[in-house]
This record gives structure tokens, C-alpha cells and sequence, in this order.
């Protein structure tokens, strides 16, 4: 059963979405299975952008049917706003699945995530202010509203409004905020209702139907595994766990559904927002790679810290995803500095640490280790083979391929289809498509 798993290895925003748009055209199906509108990427097609948060890229595939699976929170405002830019250009998005699992994102969550957040005051976690944590809790607390709640829009409506009304009285008596309207928020998700009952189904269901019919199915996910709730630099972290093994509680699948994980990692490291991050460059070096690779979150527009290859992210990503292979992106960014630094291990204090350390606190304090690779100078964008790499990239790329012992099936020197190499020697997927994924512009 052909089931693929892509992750990001980082901190999010490694160019998965342009991984995912290559592999789409052999795929039938593609899966979101976590994570709600505080991530997105940016695509321009036919001419005109559009700014994706919950619908899968796979979506402007006529052949490919997009699932948001159970394991995502939806905003149904945000959601209906893709759809019509989508349609506008005319993009059927009649083939759009929502699992009746998902659960709502509401306006008091989004109030509440800010409110937290200021209240934290310079101890704030970074989030994006988008209700994401207060919906997840919601969901733990076994109180959320989920999509199925929308097969009859009249009892979603009263469902909203004893919820707002709940959710006043904390906003007003805890935060001292205004209340929210509760009336006119369950008129809004009346609305809502009605316009995606039909995109509701048993996702879970149309998954495992596919793979047994020995169709492609693409399981595709958002942030980093270093987001992840459980396995991420807590509490600076996202609130669902981003790892491969998510995907099968957030699309309703097994284990054994899943043949392949590719872990998305940019030939460098972000990280948007507060937290540890060992080895990045508050410097020139760092400011480089920030205007180059044109560093900005797709979702909040906030600057990316910038900072060398970290091996050691690497290897802890390949353990906790069963990585079989990853994809480098941006390598193209890197092209003009005199010499490279990959950090292969940690110092802390008189100790040197090749694994992930276990203590949040301990990897606060950490130094990097560096080893030097020489750069290289020349224009590396048209590249489309090894052979077309200057030797220089071509033994970064060996590097970190070694030192983490996970080949590499995908290296990334654009942000258009065609810039890309593939090293499994397959056919290219590289059709001329209509559109340019740039999941690194700013919104």
C-alpha cells in the first residue's frame, strides 16, 4: 500500500510544500493530518498569488483528491476564503474532503491566544495568535466543536452560542476583554456550515479504500519535527506532535499504511519565533542568508532567524521519523560564501553531546561544534544533476548525507519546478506546470 510521509526536519519552513508539489503528480491523494492556518505557503499561479493555510497544494491537481484530515483544526472563515480564491481561478474545489473528526477553530480561541500571549508579556512563546493552542485544548479538555457538528446548521448554531457565551465570561472576568458577540458568531458558523457539509466525509475511510486500490496517497505535514508538542523545544513549541508517526493518528491510518518518509531539510536552518537555536547567526552571515533565500514566515510575515546546518537536528529527526530518505532545499542560497560551518555535535560545558539532548534546559545552554567545508561561488540555479554542481556542493551535500546516514533524494536550487535534482534516478517530475511554488515570500 504506497502511503508517503513528508516532514519537516527542522523548525518548519524547510520548502515542503514544493516537495510535496513535485511529488503530486504521481500521487491520487493528498492528506494534511495536523496543524491548522498558522502555517501555509505561498504559491503563484497562473499569475496570480494565493496563500494556502489549510487546503493542500494538491488541490490545483484535477487528478489528485485533497483531504484535511482528522487530526486538523480548521478555521471554516479561513478555509471558505481559500476555496474562492481557488475557484476564482478556476480551480474545482468540489474535490475537497474534510473529516467530520476535525475540530473548530472559534473567535474566542483566536482572542484567547492573544490575550495569553500578551500576558506572557517578554516570556511570550511566539505563536502566531491564530487560536491554535486554546482549540487543541479545547479538543484535550473534550469540549471542542468539530465538523460534524455542521451536518445540521441550525443545532451548530446554538452549539456556537453556548460556547461564546461560556467563553465570555472567562474573557471578561480573567483578561478583562470585551465579550464576544455570540449572536452574531453562531449566525457566521450557520453559515459556514452550510457552505462545506458537502465537503464533509470519512476521510479515514476514503484513505485506507485508496491504498488498497494501490493508489499513491501523500501524507502531508506542517511546522518541523523541533515544533513537535512532544518531541520538540518545549514550550516553544506548536500544539499537535508534527512527527511521521502523526500521520497516522490525524489521517485515521496504521503503521503499516506507511512505505516511505521523506524529511524536508533546508540546506541551512530557521526558526521563526522565540526558543533555543544553537547554531544561529545574529551577524552578517545570518542576515545573508535571510535577504537571499528571502527568509519571512508565510503565515505571520515575521523575519526568520537564519543559521548553519545543524547534524545533529539531522540525526534526531532521522530517529524519530524513520527517515528513508530527505530532500535539501535552498541549497542555491548558499552559493558565495568562502567557507560553510555544519554544527556535528554539541558542548556543554566540559561535555560533548552527538545526540539530541534530553534536558530542555540543557539545550538552551548548548555550543555549537563546528566542522568547516569549503564554499562555492557560482550560480548553481540551472543545476538539474550532480554533475552540474560545482564539486564543492556536491561534498556539502555528501556531508551531511554521510554524518547523518539518511540518502538524499531531492535537492532543491530554485523555487521553480525545474530547479530541482534528483538523485534516485527516476524520471523527473517536472512537468511545465502552471505555477511557481515560492513557499518562502512574504505576505
Amino acid at each position: 500500500m504506497p502511503g508517503t510521509v513528508v516532514v519537516g526536519t527542522q523548525w518548519g519552513d524547510e520548502g515542503k510544500g514544493k516537495v510535496i508539489d513535485l511529488l503530486s503528480d504521481h500521487m491520487h491523494m493528498v492528506v494534511r493530518f495536523q496543524g491548522g492556518n498558522n502555517a501555509g505557503h505561498t504559491i503563484v499561479y497562473d499569475g496570480e498569488t494565493l496563500k494556502l493555510h489549510l487546503i493542500p497544494s494538491g488541490i490545483l491537481y484535477p487528478h489528485i483528491v485533497p483531504v484535511i484530515g482528522n487530526g486538523v483544526i480548521v478555521n471554516p472563515r479561513i478555509l471558505i476564503e481559500e476555496m474562492d480564491n481557488l475557484a476564482a481561478l478556476d480551480v474545482d474545489t468540489g474535490r475537497l474532503r474534510i473529516s467530520h473528526n476535525a475540530h473548530l477553530i472559534l473567535p474566542y480561541h483566536e482572542a484567547l491566544d492573544g490575550l495569553m500571549e500578551e500576558r506572557r508579556g517578554g516570556e511570550g512563546l511566539g505563536t502566531t495568535r491564530r487560536g491554535i493552542g486554546p482549540t487543541y485544548a479545547d479538543k484535550a479538555y473534550r469540549v471542542g466543536l468539530r465538523m460534524q457538528d455542521m451536518l445540521d446548521p441550525a443545532v451548530l448554531r446554538e452549539k456556537v452560542r453556548t460556547a461564546v457565551e461560556e467563553r465570555n465570561r472567562l474573557l471578561r472576568c480573567v483578561y478583562d476583554a470585551p465579550p464576544l458577540d455570540a449572536e452574531a458568531v453562531a449566525e457566521a458558523y450557520e453559515g459556514y456550515a452550510r457552505r462545506l457539509k458537502p465537503c464533509l466525509a470519512d476521510t479515514s475511510l476514503l484513505i485506507k479504500e485508496a491504498l488498497r486500490a494501490g493508489r499513491n496517497v501523500l501524507f502531508e505535514g506542517a511546522q518541523g519535527l523541533m515544533l513537535d508538542l512532544d518531541h520538540g523545544t518545549y514550550p516553544f513549541v506548536t500544539s499537535s506532535n508534527t512527527v511521521a508517526g502523526a500521520a497516522c493518528a490525524g489521517a485515521g491510518v496504521g503503521p503499516r499504511d506507511i512505505d516511505e518518509v521523506i524529511g524536508v531539510t533546508k540546506a541551512y536552518v530557521t526558526r521563526v519565533g522565540a526558543g533555543p537555536f544553537p547554531t544561529e547567526q545574529d551577524n552578517e552571515i545570518g542576515n545573508t542568508m535571510q535577504e537571499v533565500g528571502r527568509e519571512f514566515g508565510t503565515t505571520t510575515g515575521r523575519r526568520r532567524r537564519c543559521g548553519w546546518f545543524d547534524l545533529v537536528i539531522l540525526r534526531y529527526a532521522a530517529r524519530l521519523n524513520s527517515l528513508t530518505s530527505m530532500a535539501v532545499t535552498k541549497l542555491d542560497v548558499l552559493s558565495g560564501f568562502d567557507t560553510l560551518k555544519v554544527c556535528v555535535a554539541y558542548r556543554h560545558g566540559e561535555e560533548v553531546l552527538d545526540d539530541f539532548p534530553l534536558l530542555s534546559g540543557v539545550f538552551a545552554a548548548c555550543e555549537p561544534i563546528y566542522e568547516e567545508l569549503p564554499g562555492w561561488k557560482s550560480d548553481i540555479s540551472q543545476a538539474r544533476g550532480l554533475d552540474d554542481l560545482p564539486a564543492e556542493a556536491r561534498g556539502y551535500l555528501d556531508f551531511i548525507s554521510s554524518r547523518s546516514g539518511v540518502p538524499i533524494s531531492l535537492v532543491s536550487v530554485g523555487p521553480a519546478r525545474q530547479q530541482t535534482i534528483l538523485l534516485d534516478g527516476g524520471e523527473a517530475p517536472l512537468a511545465q506546470g502552471r505555477f511557481l511554488f515560492q513557499d518562502d515570500l512574504p505576505l
